[in-house]
């Protein structure tokens, strides 16, 4: 068989025109350039969104998971606010509440004599109700001017209930 060209072709065709049934160069190469771009797409993609989260790593653990939420929200609902408020979200440095807040416990614990994460604090009634005696006492004499230490006339000052772990008042019961 001899191949014939077609009448109205030209006498020299083309690099890129392969001829039938051998493999074309051109697509195979176009074919692995288009699956490198889709792939460096959605890397670049990837890489974008989650931007806030990567600028949210450095900072508290809260605000990171909150960051990443709206990451999620954004990427599944494909509504880029979420994204927008995320990015904000890391690049606001938010004030540290925590830390004060464990200082006022730990200074707490300290005047009520008790070591971090030992339990419950509790009060003895029998405590309770001397204190509550007392200060009816005090209210039947405002002034107590022969009590120690206070001969101005002031008012004594209230009796402090014992605080008691609950540990130890199981002890003492049992």
């Amino acid at each position: 068989m001899t191949e014939s060209l077609h009448p109205v072709a030209f006498d020299h065709l083309p690099s890129f025109i392969t001829a039938p049934g051998e493999t074309d160069a051109l697509m195979v190469v176009m074919g692995i350039i288009l699956v490198f771009a889709v792939l460096m797409f959605g890397i670049l993609f990837f890489r974008l969104h989650t931007l806030p989260e990567r600028l949210a790593h450095k900072s508290q653990k809260v605000q990171f998971e909150i960051v990443a939420v709206l990451g999620l929200i954004a990427l599944f609902t494909h509504m880029h606010i979420f994204w927008i408020i995320g990015l904000l979200l890391a690049l606001i440095e938010l004030p540290d509440f925590s830390t004060p807040l464990n200082r006022l416990v730990q200074s707490v614990e300290e005047i009520a004599r008790t070591t971090p994460g030992e339990g419950p604090v509790d009060v003895r009634p029998e405590t309770v109700a001397g204190v509550i005696q007392a200060d009816k006492t005090a209210a039947a004499s405002p002034r107590i001017s022969d009590a120690p230490g206070l001969g101005d006339g002031r008012a004594a000052p209230p009796v402090a209930p014992a605080i008691v772990h609950a540990r130890q008042r199981e002890t003492d019961h049992a």
